[in-house]
Order: structure tokens, then C-alpha cells, then sequence
């Protein structure tokens, strides 16, 4: 995903960071460590079990880890207040957690109001992150949960995180209780969001497909929370470390490689070779996308348009597999 220029996110390190929980003869997380950097937005992939949440809530101290440290921006978590702490970090979850009886106006501006906020600070900020979710504040504002759709729940939930303008953010599959058509929506939106803001975000899901398309970095972890890898989507994708990391890729990988390549950056032929049958691609659509279509005419080439429509260039299959091929070559140095 594009990197911000507007970074306001902080450093995370967790350094062999375990939780054993009491009556257990195995740990739920086991000597965990890793360096986030500001403005990153890293996926934590894993199967159910593996411990990928719990490794996630020790950063917020929602649940307390047996050992190990963890810092933000070299702080030391652990000798905060844990709700001073909490104030600071954005959390959003898959069941959202909105208040039925608050109107979305008091949902979002809980914390605000925690930290002594005044109202007309709250109430600007509160309209502020509406607009910035696309949810219309005059429209939204005095309305509650139950009046809302589920993916507009979520985006409530995702400004009510972000109200007091927290450094980090944690995400525990927010997108996962939403319909196919929703959750892309959402993700689309919440690219375009991040891109803006920058903030450090550690981001749990069991979708690898939704890491690729999210994720800076990707950890996937085994039980315990073992990291089995930690790379970008492209490296991994190119390179996995292990059949167990192939398992999480599944079927398809050079497709999904595809789906990271910009045709904009990609070496293109002469407009005049372009099948008008195919119809055209944006310089900013990617080459996975750029294939289907071309599949889909039945040809071999389609146009390619700049951001002003204007036809700029044309794309082949063979072009498309040639920029692969170079990817992965440029991958492996």
C-alpha cells in the first residue's frame, strides 16, 4: 500500500514478551518480539489459536503478558496507567462495541470526554472524523447504532478510535463480520484513510488476501506465536519461507503478485496495439486487474488511460507476464 506522507504514527517494540495463563501447561504467547515502525501498518496472520489477538491486546494491556517488554515511541507500556494507556491507543474490533443507547455524536466523543475535552473541541472533532469516514454529519450525527448498516457501524467504530488522535491503533478482524461486497468497500476506504494519516496500526486477521491488500509488513504466525515470516506481501508472496507459510498463500500466488504491480509502472506498447473490445485500464488499476479484463474480451491487449482519460499506452499478456518475471528477479536480490 502507498506509504503516507503525513506519518503521526509511533514506534512499537515488543521484546520476548510472553503470557502463560495460570493451569496451563503450555504459553498462549511464547518469548514474542518485533520492531514496528511509525506509520506502519502490520498484519498479524494466523490460524485460530495461535495466539495473533492475545499478542495484539499485550500492547494495550488488555491482557497482561507474563514477561518480556514492550515499548511505544521507548516507553515502557507497563508502567503506565493501563487506562491512560488504553486513551491513547485506538482499538477497534470485529463486533464494533458501539453503545445502543449513545447517538453516534456520543459514541465517537467518549474518549475526548474522558480526557476533559471541551464541547465545542468534541463536537469539531466529532464532525471532523464523520466527513473523514464519509459518513455525512448531518446526517449521522443524531442518529444510533441500530439505525445504521453494519459497514456504517464499522466506520463509526474505526472514527471513534481515532477521536483523540491516538499514535497507534490495534485491529482485531474489523472488517470480518461484514458481507464480501461491504468488507472491500471498507478496505478501499480505509487505505485512503491511512494514506493520510499515518498511523502505526497492528491489524489481526485470519484473511491472508486482506493482509496482501492492507498490510506494509505481514507476520505470519504459528502456535505460540511464532513468527514463521516477516516480510513485505511482495517478498512473501515471492519467496515463502516454509510450507507452512505456503498454506497461507494457497492457490494462486502469481495472480496475487499481480495484484500488487501498478500498470502505471509497468513497460507498456503503442496505444494503436490496444483491443478496443478489451476497453481500457487506469495507470493506477494493477495488472491483476489489467488480466481479467483482457481475459474477459477474449484478446490478448487492452488501452491504457492517465488520470485525465486520455490513452496513453496499451498492455499485452505478455507484458503483464514480463513485469511479473522482473518482480520476482528483483525480489530474489
Amino acid at each position: 500500500m502507498p506509504k503516507s506522507n503525513n506519518t503521526s504514527g509511533a514506534s512499537i517494540e515488543l521484546l520476548n514478551v510472553t503470557k502463560q495463563y495460570p493451569n496451563q501447561d503450555q504459553a498462549a504467547v511464547e518469548n514474542f518480539s518485533m520492531k514496528i515502525n511509525p506509520g506502519e501498518l502490520i498484519m498479524l496472520v494466523g490460524p485460530s489459536g495461535c495466539g495473533k489477538t492475545t499478542t495484539m491486546k499485550m500492547i494495550n494491556r488488555i491482557i497482561e503478558p507474563t514477561s518480556g517488554s514492550i515499548t511505544i515511541d521507548g516507553e515502557d507500556v507497563l508502567s503506565l496507567d493501563q487506562n491512560t494507556l488504553r486513551r491513547r491507543i485506538g482499538y477497534v474490533i470485529q463486533q464494533i462495541g458501539l453503545f445502543p443507547h449513545m447517538t453516534i455524536a456520543e459514541n465517537v466523543s467518549v474518549v475526548p470526554k474522558l480526557l476533559g475535552w471541551s464541547k465545542e473541541k468534541t463536537a469539531a472533532r466529532v464532525e471532523e472524523l464523520l466527513s473523514v469516514v464519509e459518513l455525512d454529519p448531518k446526517t449521522f450525527l443524531n442518529r444510533y447504532p441500530k439505525q445504521l448498516s453494519g459497514g456504517q457501524q464499522q466506520r463509526v467504530g474505526v472514527a471513534r478510535a481515532l477521536a483523540a488522535d491516538p499514535p497507534v491503533m490495534l485491529m482485531d478482524e474489523p472488517f470480518g463480520a461484514t458481507d464480501p461486497i461491504t468488507r472491500e468497500k471498507l478496505q478501499a476506504e480505509f487505505l485512503r484513510l491511512q494514506e493520510s494519516i499515518g498511523k502505526t496500526i497492528v491489524f489481526v486477521t485470519h484473511d491472508f488476501d486482506e493482509a496482501i491488500k492492507l498490510g506494509d509488513r505481514i507476520a505470519v504466525l504459528g502456535p505460540k506465536s511464532k513468527i514463521e515470516q516477516f516480510d513485505t506481501p511482495a517478498r512473501i508472496l515471492a519467496n515463502p519461507a516454509s510450507e507452512y507459510v505456503s498454506s497461507f498463500i494457497g492457490e494462486g500466488a502469481a495472480l496475487k503478485r499481480l495484484a500488487l504491480l501498478l500498470v502505471g509502472n509497468t513497460k507498456m506498447g503503442a496505444a494503436s496495439k490496444a483491443n478496443a473490445k478489451a476497453g481500457s485500464v487506469s495507470v493506477s488499476d494493477n495488472l491483476r486487474e489489467a488480466l481479467d479484463r483482457i481475459v474477459l474480451a477474449g484478446g490478448n491487449t487492452i488501452g491504457v488511460q492517465d488520470a485525465t482519460g486520455a490513452t496513453v499506452g496499451s498492455l499485452s499478456i505478455e507484458q503483464i507476464s514480463e513485469a511479473l518475471g522482473a518482480d520476482v528477479s528483483a525480489l530474489g536480490k
